[in-house]
C-alpha cells in the first residue's frame, strides 16, 4: 500500500516507521478472516485492512471524526491478524500510532472519557486497587455479579516458599493481578520452587505499562514502563536469571521494551537487557522440564480447556507450549474450536466495549465448554476474571493445575 507522509510528520522517526510498515500491505485480506471484529460486524472498516486504511487516511494529513475513532477503538489488538499475515504487517504497532494521533486530532470527551481517567489512574495504582479489594471482600454477597466476580476467591493457598536457592529469578507481581488472582504467583512460586529456584517478587509494585499504553496513555505509559525498569535494575544487575510473567498481557510488553523506548538514550540499552531477560512462566518451566521432566505414571483425572490469551499466541508467539506441559503433568486436553480467537477481554476493552467483548466471550465459552471439561485453563489474569463470571466450571490460571500435581 503506497503512502505518502504529511509534510508535518514526514521527519519524524514513529511516522517514517509507520510508513514502512504500510507499505508491507498487499491488500490480501488475510487479516479479515481472523479478526473476531470483522467476523462479527461484517464491516470493512472494523477489520484490519480497512484500519490500516483509515491509519493512512491519518498519517496523510486527512481529517479525522468520530468515525474513524469509533472504528479504531473497536479493534481489539488481539494481533490474530499478525499471525495470519504472510507479507508481515506490524499491524499492532500501526494501530497505536494511529490511536495516538487520533488522540491529538480529536480529543476525548464525555463519558468514554471519564472511564479512561479513571481506569488508568486507578488500575496502575496497586495500593489503591488492594485497598478496594480490602473494603470489597466482606461485601461480596452484596455485590453487583460485575464486581462480586472480579474479587479474589476465598480459600487458594497463598504462602509461598521460604526456601533460598542459588538460582534467582524476578517475578512481575502486576498491577491488578497480585490482588485480584494472588494464587497464580503463589503457585509459580512453589512450582519454580521444585526445580530449585528462587523467585524474587518485586521491591515496589508497579504497571508494566500496557494499560495506559493501550487507553488513549502513550506517554504516561512509557513513564510506567521507566519505573519498571528502575526498580528492577539494581536485581538485574544482581544476575537474576530471568523476568519472569505469569500474565502473558503483561509479559508481551515487556518483551516490547525494546522497540518502545529504543530512541530513549536514557533507557534503549536497559530496556533492551530486560526484554532479553523476559520470559512467560510457560518458557521457564518448558526450560525446566527438558531437564528433570516429570514421571510417565502421572496421570490427573481431570479433562482441561485451554483458553490460550491473544498476548501469549500472537504477541509473544507461543503456541502449543502450555497445552504440552499439561499433557506431560497427565492432565486430558479437550478441543477447543477456533481457538486463535479472542475471549473478549483484551485488557480494558470488556469495560469500554461491553457489548462486543459479551459476544465474544459467548462464543468463546460455548467452544471452550462444548466437550465439557472439568477447567477451564488460561494464561492471563484479564482472560481468566473476564470468562470466570459466566462459566459453568471453574477458570484458573494453569500454573495452579501444576501446583496441584504431586510427584
Amino acid at each position: 500500500m503506497e503512502l505518502h507522509l504529511d509534510k508535518s510528520i514526514a521527519g519524524e522517526a514513529w511516522a517514517q516507521e509507520a510508513q514502512s510498515i504500510v507499505r508491507k500491505c498487499v491488500h490480501c485480506g488475510f487479516c479479515n478472516a481472523t479478526c473476531p471484529t470483522y467476523q462479527l460486524l461484517g464491516h470493512e472498516s472494523d477489520g484490519p485492512r480497512g484500519r490500516i486504511y483509515l491509519v493512512t487516511q491519518l498519517l496523510e494529513g486527512h481529517p479525522a471524526d468520530e468515525t474513524t475513532r469509533a472504528h479504531l477503538d473497536r479493534c481489539l489488538l488481539c494481533r490474530a491478524c499478525e499471525t495470519t499475515c504472510p507479507s508481515g504487517v506490524s499491524y499492532g504497532r500501526l494501530l497505536e500510532t494511529g490511536r495516538h494521533m487520533l488522540e491529538q486530532h480529536v480529543p476525548r470527551t464525555g463519558l468514554d472519557n471519564i472511564k479512561r481517567k479513571i481506569m488508568t489512574t486507578l488500575i496502575p495504582n496497586h495500593k489503591l486497587v488492594e485497598t478496594g479489594v480490602s473494603v470489597a471482600k466482606p461485601l461480596r454477597r452484596l455485590l453487583p455479579a460485575d464486581i462480586s466476580s472480579q474479587l479474589p476467591l476465598p480459600g487458594k493457598d497463598l504462602l509461598r516458599p521460604k526456601t533460598t536457592h542459588p538460582r534467582k529469578m524476578l517475578l512481575l507481581e502486576g498491577c491488578a493481578q497480585s490482588s485480584l488472582t494472588p494464587e497464580t504467583n503463589a503457585a509459580t512460586a512453589r512450582v519454580l520452587n521444585r526445580f530449585g529456584i528462587q523467585l524474587q517478587p518485586e521491591t515496589r509494585h508497579g504497571c508494566c505499562g500496557a494499560l495506559r499504553l493501550h487507553t488513549s496513555g502513550r506517554a504516561r505509559g512509557l513513564e510506567d514502563i521507566k519505573n519498571r525498569i528502575d526498580t528492577w535494575w539494581p536485581m538485574v544487575q544482581n544476575g537474576v536469571e530471568a523476568i519472569v510473567s505469569t500474565a502473558s498481557g503483561c509479559g508481551v510488553t515487556v518483551k516490547d521494551y525494546v522497540e518502545l523506548l529504543k530512541d530513549d538514550p536514557g533507557y534503549a540499552d536497559k530496556a533492551g537487557q530486560i526484554a532479553e531477560l523476559a520470559m512467560d512462566i510457560s518458557e521457564v518451566i518448558g526450560n525446566e522440564i527438558t531437564k528433570s521432566p516429570p514421571g510417565p505414571e502421572l496421570r490427573q483425572n481431570l479433562k482441561v480447556a485451554f483458553h490460550s490469551p491473544c498476548t501469549l499466541q500472537h504477541g509473544q508467539k507461543i503456541t502449543g507450549q502450555v497445552e504440552a506441559l499439561l499433557r506431560q503433568y497427565g492432565f486430558t486436553l479437550l478441543p477447543v474450536a477456533d481457538s486463535h480467537l479472542c475471549c473478549g477481554s483484551a485488557g480494558t476493552y470488556s469495560v469500554l466495549q461491553p457489548g462486543l467483548s459479551g459476544q465474544l466471550k459467548a462464543d468463546k465459552l460455548a467452544k471452550l465448554q462444548a466437550h465439557e471439561p472439568d477447567v477451564i485453563a488460561t494464561a492471563n489474569v484479564g482472560c481468566q476474571l473476564h470468562l470466570r463470571k459466566d462459566s459453568n466450571v471453574p477458570v484458573l490460571h494453569w500454573i495452579e493445575l501444576l501446583d496441584a500435581v504431586k510427584g
